[in-house]
């Protein structure tokens, strides 16, 4: 059966949309990591971390690496690490252009309500008129 590319790239991004696994991923970024280590750095039941980690190994995302009795996973390939730095640029200019409309809107709140602009005491600006 022939999967058009715009839904296996949907799948693929479906895949990554929990936080746990997204987190997961990010801690592979430098190299294999044990389990237990894992469920060190992430605030998650067991059962519920493997459940994750078996959504990421099945998709072929990750591997799962077996040393004596440690259970190890790591990165399937590079380019993983590299789409997690563009997610990082992408959701950074995101926000950066978020945070200057945020202060545009409340700069526009303060003027309409008549409130001086923050910073506009020292200039001058929107200060009262003197009376005649």
């Amino acid at each position: 059966m022939h999967v058009p590319l715009y839904q296996a790239k949907a799948d693929f991004f479906r895949m990554l949309g929990h936080p746990v696994r997204i987190r997961v991923l990010e801690l592979l970024q430098h190299g294999p990591v044990p389990v237990r280590d894992l469920l060190a750095d992430i605030d998650i039941e067991p059962s519920s971390l493997s459940q994750q980690l078996a959504v990421l190994r099945r998709s072929g995302i990750v591997v799962s690496i077996r040393e004596g009795s440690t259970v190890s996973y790591a990165l399937a390939g590079g380019d993983v690490a590299e789409l997690l730095r563009a997610a990082r640029r992408i959701l950074t200019e995101l926000l950066a252009g978020q945070n200057q409309l945020l202060s545009q809107l409340q700069q526009a709140d303060t003027t309409a309500a008549g409130v001086p602009a923050a910073g506009s005491l020292l200039t001058g600006r929107g200060s009262p008129r003197p009376t005649p």
